[in-house]
């Protein structure tokens, strides 16, 4: 099982929101929150950008529904301010996160992990980890040409995951099983 902060990282950075449009004239704002708890986005403070030069510090937050929030942060106390922040996207150091469940995984861990088959040839790369609400689903780029391969990050569809490896073993479904395996 996967579990969220978000799918993205870059050197060392999880991407764990997003901040959307101002929410009234006095600089609080939207906040599409990444992390398992919307509301625990504020453990990991302070927030950075994606360069990890701009700090936030979030001073209030209530849920506005699933994962949307509406927060209010250190320096924003107007509109215009919120408005220059809208599509911001927030990131903490990966070494922040706590540890995960065994057989759970954060998204950013899986992303660039190496597909294999079980005999061992090369399948492709995890580009993303998608959740269209029936579960996640691994992004993968095939080694060879043609479209991604989705498939669903389950024990029966994925049964190694080796972290320290950097690879993966992959059970294509089904319906993909009868085709030419990419990389084959």
């Amino acid at each position: 099982m996967a579990r969220q902060p978000n799918e993205k990282s870059v050197d060392g950075l999880v991407e764990v929101g997003v901040l959307g449009a101002p929410h009234g004239v006095k600089g609080e704002m939207r906040l599409k929150s990444f992390t398992a708890d919307p509301l625990g986005i504020q453990d990991y403070q302070p927030l950075t950008d994606k360069t990890g030069q701009r700090r936030f510090v979030i001073k209030t937050a209530r849920l506005v529904k699933d994962d949307m929030l509406v927060v209010a942060l250190e320096g924003v106390s107007d509109r215009t301010a919120a408005e220059a922040l809208t599509n911001v996207t927030l990131w903490v150091p990966r070494d922040q996160l706590p540890e995960p469940d065994e057989e759970e995984f954060y998204h950013a861990d899986l992303i660039g992990l190496v597909a294999h088959a079980p005999d061992g040839i090369v399948i492709g790369t995890v580009t993303a980890v998608h959740d269209f609400g029936a579960g996640d689903i691994l992004d993968i780029a095939p080694a060879v040409d043609g479209p991604s391969l989705l498939v669903p990050f389950t024990k029966a569809n994925v049964p190694v995951v080796d972290l320290a490896a950097q690879k993966l073993t992959v059970i294509l479904p089904e319906e993909i099983e009868g085709e030419e395996r990419p990389g084959a």
